[in-house]
């Protein structure tokens, strides 16, 4: 399946239906007077966040998407059908903008659903004009129109571990012997072209969402490679797991540090996400490059990252690595918890449709 992050799509809500001029007429009742129904609401336009989904395809497609109409109103004073809800099931970690009106809405947890669009309420039918005045209205009126919107719509992977590196450092290898995911594995760079999420299940009873985030480039910060796009997917992560390729000809210190300048370039937030180094392809490097290694250890104890030698293609030390990541993840989502819960940003519209 094609991986899409982003979408702007156009919503319409079901208009009202027309409410009808409609009289009374039975044997017996004399002076039946007015009957006509009121028409039926038009159906409203609710995303719903589904943790079953991982891409924003389903809606990329459409030009419009929208609501049925109410129906009309029918004599012997019915009112019309009122139109169901357009439900649009999107993934968990969806962010819902409406730059016309200023409106967003982010949808984090599973079932979480929003009203986008308000369908129109139905028109009134001659019965509904009957006073002491006019006991026989002779008029109608139609539906009130459904909102139309114009909204942009992004996804953020939501994700316990984030793997980020350079291109070909072996994040893929590493997601396939972590978890179900089965990404794309190549001696190439660049092999990744879009973010692969996987659970990773430790032994029964624990388990951690891994998200894998294609190869990151110097000036990634800046657009660079897609490296914008890439880094937003970082954002929703509660650890990060920097990978670094033990062959490479390029120092480890600056490689890590190249990459750790991109996330602070980006966002200190990102920057500041507790990190553990895997230091991958141990089984390939020679006397020289383990000299390299072992410096780039010194450098990291000494600023207070934790490090992992590993093999991922190999299943070497992985299991001290997600056993050292899964203790990050917890801690982390037992600080959560522990905080009382704080909305990001005002939302006009849940009062509204509460």
């Amino acid at each position: 399946m094609r991986f899409v992050d982003e979408a702007k799509i156009k919503i319409k809500a079901g208009d009202g239906g027309a409410g009808i001029i409609a009289w009374r007429r039975e044997k017996f009742v004399p002076m039946g007077g007015p009957a006509g129904g009121n028409g039926g609401r038009g159906g409203d336009v609710v995303f719903i966040a589904d943790e079953g989904m991982n891409s924003l395809l389903d809606i990329k497609g459409h030009s419009i998407i929208s609501a049925k109409n109410g129906s009309k109103g029918e004599s012997k004073n019915k009112t019309g059908r009122h139109a169901p809800e357009r439900l649009i099931n999107v993934p968990v970690g969806t962010i819902i903008k409406d730059k016309e009106n200023g409106w967003q809405h982010d949808l984090k947890h599973h079932g979480q659903r929003v009203v986008v669009c308000r369908g129109g309420d139905g028109g009134f039918g001659n019965s509904h004009f009957k006073s002491r005045f006019c006991s026989a209205p002779d008029k109608a009126t139609v539906g009130q129109k459904g909102e139309e919107k114009e909204l942009f719509v992004t996804l953020k992977l939501m994700a316990d571990v984030g793997l980020l590196g350079f291109p070909n450092a072996g994040k893929s290898t590493l997601l396939t012997h972590m978890s179900n995911a089965r990404p794309k594995v190549a001696d190439y760079p660049f092999t990744t072209l879009k973010p692969m999420v996987g659970v990773c299940e430790i032994d029964l009873g624990r388990a951690m969402v891994v998200a894998d985030i294609p190869g990151l480039i110097e000036g990634a910060s800046l657009g660079v490679g897609l490296g914008s796009r890439f880094l937003r997917h970082l954002e929703r992560v509660r650890v990060l797991c920097h990978l670094i390729d033990a062959c490479s000809e390029e120092s480890l210190i600056k490689r890590y540090e190249t990459i750790n300048q991109e996330l602070e370039n980006y966002s200190q937030e990102l920057s500041s996400l507790p990190q553990i180094v895997a230091i991958n392809k141990l089984d390939s490097v020679d006397d020289e490059q383990l000299k390299e290694v072992e410096n780039f250890e010194s450098h990291l104890k000494n600023c207070g990252i934790s490090s992992f030698r590993i093999s991922a293609l190999q299943g070497k030390g992985l299991r001290e690595l997600k056993e050292e990541l899964y203790k990050k993840v917890k801690n982390i989502h037992q600080i959560c918890d522990e905080k009382p819960e704080h909305k990001s940003h005002f939302d006009p519209m849940a009062k509204l449709y509460a």
